[in-house]
C-alpha cells in the first residue's frame, strides 16, 4: 500500500502488502487499536526480533510469510507460514526472524 496512513477500512488487502521488508529493521503496523485489545502486523527482516519480555494478556501470533523462532518461558518454536501459537499471559517471551519474516499479533486485553 502507497498509502501508509490510509484507512484499511472495508477494504480488501493482502495481508503481506500491509508493510514491505526493510533491511536490518522491524516494521510493525497497528491494523485495530481498541480498549479491548489490538491486531498489529508485523515485518521482521532476517536476525531481527523483539527481546523477551511479558504481558498481561494472552497474545496470538501468526506467521504470514517468512519463518521465526518464538521462546516461550525458555522453550523455543518455529513457525512456518501459515502458522500460529498462542503466547500465555505473564510468561517470558521473544522473537526473532529466522528468515524474513511477516506476522500478524492479536491481543485480547482480558483476564
Amino acid at each position: 500500500m502507497d498509502n501508509k496512513q490510509a484507512d484499511i477500512k472495508s477494504q480488501i488487502i493482502k495481508i503481506t502488502d500491509l508493510a514491505d521488508y526493510q533491511d536490518g529493521s522491524v516494521i510493525s503496523r497497528t491494523l485495530i487499536n481498541k480498549k479491548t485489545g489490538t491486531v498489529t502486523f508485523f515485518a521482521f527482516d532476517e536476525g531481527q526480533g523483539l527481546s523477551e519480555h511479558t504481558t498481561p494478556f494472552d497474545a496470538m501470533v501468526y506467521v504470514v510469510d517468512g519463518e521465526a523462532e518464538i521462546i516461550i518461558s525458555g522453550k523455543s518454536f518455529n513457525l512456518k507460514e501459515g502458522e500460529m501459537i498462542i503466547m500465555p499471559a505473564n510468561q517470558p517471551h521473544s522473537l526473532k526472524a529466522v528468515k524474513r519474516f511477516k506476522m500478524i499479533l492479536t491481543m485480547i486485553r482480558s483476564q
